[in-house]
C-alpha cells in the first residue's frame, strides 16, 4: 500500500484567518488547531479522502506545541514558511496538500509540485462526516 497524501498546515496563517483573539494567546490557538486537525487524518479534507499525513508548522510563540496521534508538529526553528518548502520538498513522490492563504508561499510550495487549498478547508467546527 503507498503512503498517504500529506497534508501540510501552516499554523500562524489559518490560526490568523480568524480574528477570534488567537494573538493572546498564540500557542493556545495553535494547540486547539492541532486538536481539530485530528479528525481529518483518517477522514480527509473536502474533496480529498483520508486517510492522509497532517503535519502542522508551527513556529515563534507557537513552537512547543507537541504532536498528538494524527497530527505531527513540526516547530520551525526560524520561518514556518521556510519550513513548509523544506517539508514539501521532502514528500518526493508523494501528493502534498498545502493549507495556507499566503500568496507567497502558495507559490513557493506550487513551484514545488505540491497543491494548495486555503484555511477554510481545516475551519469547519468538525470534519467531515465519515461516509462508512
Amino acid at each position: 500500500m503507498s503512503a498517504p497524501p500529506v497534508v501540510i498546515v501552516d499554523a500562524a496563517n489559518v490560526v490568523g484567518s480568524v480574528p477570534d483573539g488567537w494573538w493572546r494567546d498564540r500557542r493556545g490557538a495553535a494547540e486547539r488547531l492541532r486538536d481539530r486537525l485530528v479528525g481529518y487524518a483518517e477522514r480527509g479534507l473536502p474533496g480529498r479522502p483520508g486517510p492522509v499525513e497532517l503535519v502542522l508548522v508551527v513556529e515563534g510563540a507557537a513552537r512547543g506545541v507537541e504532536s498528538v496521534p494524527g497530527v505531527r508538529v513540526e516547530a520551525a526553528s526560524g520561518s514556518g514558511d521556510d519550513r513548509i518548502v523544506e517539508l514539501v520538498a521532502a514528500a518526493g513522490d508523494r501528493p502534498v496538500l498545502v493549507v495556507t492563504a499566503d500568496r507567497e508561499l502558495r507559490r513557493r510550495v506550487g513551484e514545488r509540485g505540491a497543491q494548495v487549498t486555503g484555511p477554510r478547508s481545516v475551519r469547519d467546527p468538525e470534519p467531515p462526516a465519515d461516509p462508512r
